[in-house]
């Protein structure tokens, strides 16, 4: 049997099934990311009512009916878990088995395509909300199973290869914690101040707008998501390489600090609300007191030493109060090495994700027209 044209809602079936009795706890909420992953939620759950929370169990396909369109849909495989009440969970028919492969219909969801499709469908709508009989209206070209599995097949060892190399990715990460917290019980800790410089080197060397680059709150230097048209940056701050940046206002960015470190070797333009410094590398690397600003713990620091009223800061003096441990530099670089490490093969993770993104609308085309030959 060759291609055919499929009602997705013939072959699935909702599920509301919720947690009413309350046998399920906190820790096993998750949410949908817009990569089509389940994640932990980022928000305190503390007493949230778990009831309505939706039971979702191996095979289910979980998706957010606000955010589809952006890719937050997601296969569940690693066993049961509870989500939102606001989420949508199905799951393919005993009938719906014979034909789909579930991971290729996930594979069929990942796609910008689809994505696409979704949005024309919510075309008009004042809070477009993708529901259930939505999907259950989208119909799939759909090759004979054999077919699927085979495409599937590809798919699943790019994800395997992937998932391995993001474990050992995590194996770095933990041996420089595991650095930084012997250093904090066995060296003293000294004010950093005497080891940063101030810089407010404004834009004389006349850097184009392509130069100026925003700060996040995940700690890194961003392309910039203000509109630079005619906006003079004659005034903005220059950050040469291995130069620290942060914005002192932690009142309104989740108690979170905006900062970012120039890793490159090229110099760059930052808003000149921004706070920009060096240190003296004789004693303390850059990348050494990365690693510590980066932490939560010290979100959490620059936080509860915000002053202020309707604007709480973070200043320049604060910084310099900060204290940490600081061991020889040929120490510092050990610890940096195993960091650099970490963030290179954290930047290959990825560009395998992404590759396996773009993957998937690859295997669907390639599915569908073996099916038609």
């Amino acid at each position: 049997m060759g291609l055919t044209k499929i009602r997705l809602g013939d072959y699935i079936r909702r599920s509301t099934v919720n947690n009413k009795n309350l046998q399920y706890g906190e820790d096993l909420i998750v949410g949908v990311n817009n990569t089509g992953v389940f994640t932990i939620p980022k928000g305190s759950t503390n007493g949230v009512n778990l009831k309505p929370y939706k039971i979702v169990e191996t095979g289910a396909f979980v998706y957010n009916p606000t955010r589809l369109d952006l890719g937050s849909i997601a296969y569940r495989t690693e066993g049961l878990c509870i989500v939102s009440h606001l989420y949508m969970v199905f799951y393919l028919t005993n009938e719906g088995k014979k034909i789909i492969d579930p991971q290729w219909l996930f594979i069929y969801f990942r796609r910008k395509e689809f994505q696409r499709e979704v949005t024309f469908r919510n075309f008009g709508s004042q809070r477009p909300e993708f529901n259930f009989e939505d999907m259950s209206d989208i119909v799939i070209p759909l090759p004979p199973i054999g077919i699927q599995q085979k495409y599937v097949a590809v798919y699943n060892a790019m994800l395997a290869n992937q998932q391995s190399y993001e474990h050992g990715l995590e194996d770095l990460k933990l041996t420089c914690d595991a650095y930084i917290e012997e250093l904090r019980r066995n060296t003293p800790s000294v004010a950093i101040g005497k080891y940063l410089m101030l810089s407010d080197e404004r834009n004389t060397l006349n850097l184009s707008a392509n130069s100026v680059r925003g700060l996040s709150v995940s700690k890194d230097m961003i392309e910039t998501k203000a509109n630079m048209d005619g906006v003079s940056i004659s005034n903005y701050k220059i950050i040469p390489p291995r130069y620290i940046a942060y914005v002192s206002d932690t009142s309104r960015r989740g108690d979170k600090m905006s900062l970012g470190f120039n890793r490159t070797e090229e110099t760059f333009l930052v808003s000149s609300i921004s706070t920009v410094f060096k240190t003296d590398t004789q004693y303390l690397l850059p990348e050494f007191l990365m690693l510590y600003i980066c932490r939560d713990e010290f979100d959490r620091y620059a936080r509860f030493h915000s002053w202020g009223s309707a604007r709480e800061t973070f200043d320049w003096g604060e910084m310099c109060d900060v204290r940490i441990p600081i061991p020889s530099i040929e120490i510092q670089q050990d610890i940096v090495n195993i960091y650099e490490s970490y963030l290179t093969r954290k930047e290959i993770n990825e560009k395998l994700k992404t590759q396996i993104k773009d993957l998937c609308p690859i295997l669907i085309k390639g599915s569908i027209e073996e099916a038609q030959k």
